[in-house]
């Protein structure tokens, strides 16, 4: 007998040889249906593979990511499937699940695939589908391995082959189709039962442009039709609130080829957004007692190699800036945190005067291929609300939990209410990525679990995340629409303060290192207005729209009264215009709908007689007259709210 323990550190005995859908299955009929794949010690399984001694198993159905991942890898060989059915002779490269399903790279040969032939190939996998083919793991000889894949004439696979070292090597098989694979996959393609083909694009084998350029197929599967449906209508609904399109309706940003790829320029709009943004934290920051400073946008050299990132990034960044004297180079500012080692060292610190906090919307800049700029998301030149904070070691804990009660509060504001925290530690398998002793690596992580399991966070831990001087709590915030992005981090760091050799004196009159804390709420300002604008689809709330009100006059004749109104509005702080077109005020409301202005106010006769406005209100539709006063008072206790 063996003793499998389960997730809610129950223990059971089972026979020696029994699999998880056997386990799932004595649990449960219903849990069995359900079981895609099984977490084994750590690592994923298929549910069918045999457990020889005792272990930790958790079953993974689809709403665990693992089960997820197993479930779109399996249908990326369910596609290569009916792909070989449809088109003989077709060759396969590698065919990975990724984070919105799956894709295969396929060499067609001299045939051109067209998107117009996707259905026929949904069909064919729907059909393959309901044979409810097993999934089967065979282990193979390196000489069997090259001998099959020889036969069929697939060099793609060879080539993965030769890399693969003898006694490492699986195939798996459903129905007619056999490929090279480590796995797992989930239990028989009848789970698989609505099929959607996305994309296609181009994709050289191995990324290396030398060689042959494969056709990628994009893919995206469900256990439920209805799932598909749902998933269908929110890339609908994400098309409508791409931060791209809807940067250029509302006027907010552009870019310019001439001014270079990746490097945003902020319309008068989207500047207004983006200060309100800046003025709000900084407010928090103030009442948090952080002080602002300002640093150049380039650095020497040195100042770079002494804090490592020289070594980690210099060849990817920007090239570096020579100046007339022989030998000395400057870069563009990578990140901020040199700098404000700099400005710490200005002066002695003693452990009466910290925490020292450093903020600065601070301007970086980060060299990135082309194809990999997108909109606001991924760009050259960004804004971090960076701050630095420079403490004792006894002071890191409440700090570092002070940092995640100001980032609740900016996701609390902005409607960000769907987020998970995760701990991003270093990779136990790879140190030499990484800078620091393991003494200083063990009190950075540890003071960070601490920190978030106090603060009551629900977490999760990644290996292999944490940045190169040290480990980080990253929030994971998901929009409107479900989707995840790493927005705010806050980074514990033992590794700067030594390379710069920073001190304070302490209660002993002795030398100490400070320990930083580097922390950003936004991450970036680019970014998080980018999934800001996705997440409310550009309807911003009041304190934050860059126009908060249009007035609109019904004739000429009322033009002074919109000024005094506008006047009267604009003395109290709210931002507004007024809409002078000589165009029927029908067309008027419609043009202020598309412009997501929060408030429209018509003037007509009676408003200017009575010293009203008509009020309107965007999404909702006619508020009624009131006077202006009271439209003040009312917009006025909104905004601060």
């Amino acid at each position: 007998m063996i003793n499998i323990t389960l997730p809610d550190g129950s223990v059971r005995q089972y026979d020696k040889g029994i699999s998880s859908m056997q386990i799932a299955q004595s649990i449960s009929e219903g849990l069995a249906r359900n079981v895609l794949a099984a977490e084994v010690d750590g690592q994923v399984w298929d549910a069918s593979r045999p457990i020889e001694q005792d272990a930790h198993v958790k079953l993974l159905t689809w709403n665990d990511a693992d089960g997820k991942s197993t479930f779109w890898h399996s249908s990326a060989h369910l596609m290569a499937e009916a792909l070989e059915a449809l088109y003989p002779g077709t060759k396969f490269g590698i065919g990975p699940a990724i984070e919105t399903g799956f894709y295969y790279d396929v060499d067609f040969g001299d045939k051109v695939l067209s998107s117009d032939e996707f259905k026929q190939i949904e069909d064919k996998m729907i059909e393959l589908a309901k044979t409810k083919e097993e999934y089967i793991r065979k282990p193979v000889s390196k000489a069997d391995a090259i001998e099959y894949f020889t036969e069929k004439g697939d060099e793609y696979k060879l080539d993965l082959i030769k890399d693969l070292p003898d006694g490492a090597i699986t195939f798996y098989s459903q129905g007619n189709f056999t490929d090279l694979c480590r796995g797992p996959h989930i239990p028989n393609t009848g789970f698989i039962k609505a099929v959607k083909l996305m994309s296609l694009a181009g994709a050289y084998w191995r990324g290396d442009e030398t060689r042959k350029q494969l056709t990628r197929i994009y893919g995206v599967t469900f256990p439920k039709a209805s799932e598909l449906t749902e998933y269908l209508h929110m890339i609908e609904e994400a098309k409508k609130r791409d931060h791209r399109k809807l940067g250029k309706e509302l006027e907010l940003f552009a870019f310019s080829e001439k001014v270079g790829m990746g490097l945003p320029l902020w319309l008068p709009k989207g500047t207004a957004l983006r200060e309100r943004l800046v003025n709000f934290l900084q407010k928090a920051q103030v009442k948090a007692g952080y002080e602002q400073v300002i640093t150049p946008h380039i650095g020497h050299k040195n100042l770079y190699v002494t804090s490592g990132h020289y070594e980690k990034y210099g060849a990817d960044s920007f090239q570096p800036i020579k100046t007339p004297q022989e030998g000395e180079e400057f870069f563009l500012k990578p990140m901020n945190c040199p700098h404000h080692c700099e400005i710490y060292k200005t002066k002695p610190r003693s452990y009466k005067d910290l925490p020292v906090r450093f903020a600065e919307f601070g301007t970086v800049y980060r060299y990135e291929q082309s194809g990999e700029l997108h909109g606001l998301t991924r760009v050259r030149g960004f804004t971090q609300d960076d701050a630095h904070l420079f403490c004792r070691p006894d002071q890191v804990k409440d700090e570092f939990k002070k940092v995640i009660d100001l980032v609740l509060y900016v996701f609390k504001a902005l409607g960000f209410e769907n987020y998970t925290a995760q701990v991003s530690l270093r990779d136990p398998e790879n140190r030499a990525k990484y800078i620091g002793t393991d003494e200083n690596w063990a009190l950075a992580e540890s003071a960070i679990i601490e920190a978030a399991a106090e603060k009551g966070l629900t977490t999760v831990v990644e290996l292999g995340e944490a940045a190169f001087y040290g480990p980080k709590l990253d929030f994971m915030v998901k929009d409107a629409l479900g989707r995840k992005w790493q927005l705010g981090t806050i980074q514990v760091d033992y590794n700067l303060p030594e390379r710069f050799e920073l001190e304070y004196t302490g209660s002993d009159n002795q030398k100490h290192r400070p320990v930083m804390i580097h922390r950003a709420p936004f991450g970036s300002m680019e970014r998080f207005i980018a999934v800001l604008i996705e997440h409310c689809a550009g309807n911003f709330p009041l304190w934050l729209s860059p126009e908060q009100f249009i007035i609109l006059p019904i004739s000429e004749k009322y033009e002074e009264y919109a000024k005094k109104v506008s006047d009267i509005l604009k003395d109290s702080d709210i931002c507004g215009l007024i809409d002078f077109r000589d165009e029927k005020i029908g067309r008027k409301i419609r043009d202020a709908e598309v412009k997501k202005i929060p408030y429209m106010l018509v003037v007509g006769e009676k408003e200017a007689a009575e010293g009203l406005v008509s009020v309107r209100k965007h999404g909702t539709g006619d508020l009624g007259s009131m006077s202006i006063e009271d439209f003040k008072e009312q917009i006025t206790k909104e905004i601060t709210v």
